[in-house]
């Protein structure tokens, strides 16, 4: 180690933690105030214009130009009040981070002053440069303009001076420039796929949501360490170097002590999340040295990816003021545990049914299992692109390492779930299965009376089932201590099939 290196070392551990600058009063009374959510909406915006609003966010409706002017005047009063004086359409191009272009709320009055404005056109879409998103290239000069179109199912935020906006980004033809635009399409594709089947067990089921709970790993480095790195600079990882005296072999790391100018850089960025109303709830030491976590509570999955570059944002600006650098890349030093983003992923109905969970009830649990069982027949089918998703050359550094997955896809169901799986494989197929107290084929029950405790026979039967094959007892499990019971044939049908494969890498 060079004489100019020991320096900075010597100067790293002399500094002194920078006090998180915190608001007075508790956490729920200056949550969310930089954001523009419902209640916000409920005290900026006339009754007509709410009631339009809500039901684009909620049920996909159109907003006219008259709904978005009103819209936009009920933005601008709030955000004038936080003393903005820009206004961006903030998006995902696919530079895995986001872009945004500031405007001033000024305009010319007439009189030989300006005045502030800003209307329902501006908040709904803008035209910036698409020439060099994702790249430069030879296309032709009228072909290069992009589009931003506002979306109203993410709240707007404030951040300085300046209303961001999220939007979605697309070319001059229709095509996707950003991220945000195929999520949004693979969130319709799932409701729609999922509610006809919510409905068969709940009428009032009118969309299906998807859930995410991410967690974000980085590593903190002291600017005057990382200014001595070049390699660190440009590439966001080591290149060369020897090894550190001191890795992560005695696991003395993780969930340790937070050191005293990590824990006030976390104060400060989780004051910052909040405002923003991100609910940011976890922290701790992660595995490698210098390497730390955050997670917040889980939410809607369009939002929570919102959230999540909105903290990389904050985490890079912040960790400034307190002496730091982030690194974000996933594998940043060799020998030691990469930086991770772990999704918890899940969907729920819009009656509050969360779809991945056991029910209350033999008709929950149902449910449940239906929708479980068609999880791992759709990580099986498709593992492939699944894996194709996260196939970037900086996540391929960490795979096969501490906590980072091999690169197969798999799913582990835990002892209790395995064991009802595999015991719905040992039965037949064609064992009649009990609903309501009554005996039926498992091909499927006459659905003309389906009211519960009224007579149900199998299809096409004249309703004597003597001689077919003898009822076998149902299976004893229960959840929630409430039996349930199964559609045997069809989950059966698909546990062989992955059961077949598991030597291909099935889910």
């Amino acid at each position: 180690m060079s004489i100019d290196r020991f320096d900075l070392v010597k100067e790293s551990f002399e500094k002194k933690a920078v006090p998180a600058e915190r608001p007075e009063g508790k956490t729920s009374d200056y949550y969310g105030e930089l954001v523009f959510d419902r209640p916000k909406m409920h005290k900026y915006l006339d009754a007509k214009t709410l009631n339009a609003l809500l039901d684009c966010i909620d049920n996909g409706k159109s907003l006219d130009r008259e709904t978005a002017d009103g819209v936009a005047k009920g933005m601008k009063e709030w955000a004038m009040e936080h003393h903005v004086t820009h206004v961006t359409h903030w998006f995902q191009p696919l530079t895995e981070g986001t872009a945004e272009k500031h405007d001033s709320l000024i305009e010319y009055d007439g009189k030989g002053g300006v005045i502030e404005t800003f209307d329902g056109k501006s908040l709904a879409q803008q035209e910036p440069d698409a020439s060099s998103f994702p790249n430069g290239g030879i296309r032709a000069t009228f072909e290069a303009r992009g589009y931003t179109a506002w979306d109203p199912t993410s709240p707007v935020f404030i951040i300085d001076d300046t209303l961001c906006i999220p939007t979605v980004f697309i070319s001059y033809t229709g095509e996707a420039l950003d991220y945000k635009t195929p999520l949004k399409k693979a969130l319709k594709a799932v409701s729609d796929a999922a509610t006809p089947i919510c409905r068969l067990f709940d009428k009032s089921v009118t969309k299906v949501y998807s859930y995410l709970g991410w967690e974000q790993e980085y590593f903190l480095v002291d600017e005057s360490l990382y200014a001595a790195r070049p390699d660190l600079m440009i590439t966001g990882r080591t290149l060369m170097g020897h090894n550190s005296s001191k890795n992560q072999q005695l696991d003395d790391h993780y969930f340790g002590a937070i050191p005293s100018r990590v824990a006030e850089f976390m104060r400060d960025l989780e004051i910052a999340g909040h405002r923003l109303g991100i609910p940011l709830k976890t922290r701790h030491n992660e595995v490698a040295p210098n390497q730390f976590e955050l997670a917040p509570i889980f939410g809607e999955t369009n939002l929570a990816n919102d959230q999540n570059q909105l903290v990389m944002n904050l985490m890079n600006k912040i960790a400034r003021k307190h002496g730091f650098v982030v690194l974000l890349h996933e594998k940043p030093f060799a020998g030691v545990n990469g930086s991770g983003k772990h999704n918890n992923w899940s969907l729920g109905t819009d009656t509050g049914t969360m779809l991945l969970a056991p029910g209350k009830d033999a008709k929950g649990n149902l449910q449940f299992v239906t929708f479980f069982v068609n999880v791992l027949a759709a990580v099986q089918k498709h593992n492939a692109l699944l894996k194709a998703s996260i196939a970037t050359a900086t996540n391929a550094h960490r795979l096969g390492a501490n906590e980072a997955p091999p690169a197969i896809v798999s799913a582990f169901l835990g002892r209790t779930m395995t064991e009802v799986l595999h015991k719905l494989l040992e039965v037949p197929s064609d064992t009649p299965i009990e609903i309501a107290g009554k005996k039926g084929k498992s091909g499927g029950l006459d659905q003309d009376r389906g009211e519960e405790g009224q007579e149900r026979r199998p299809c096409g039967d004249s309703g004597d089932i003597r001689g077919q094959h003898r009822p076998q007892q149902n299976l004893s499990v229960r959840f929630h201590r409430q039996p349930f019971r199964v559609p045997r044939r069809g989950v059966a049908g698909q546990l062989r099939r992955c059961d077949d494969h598991t030597e291909r890498g099935c889910g």
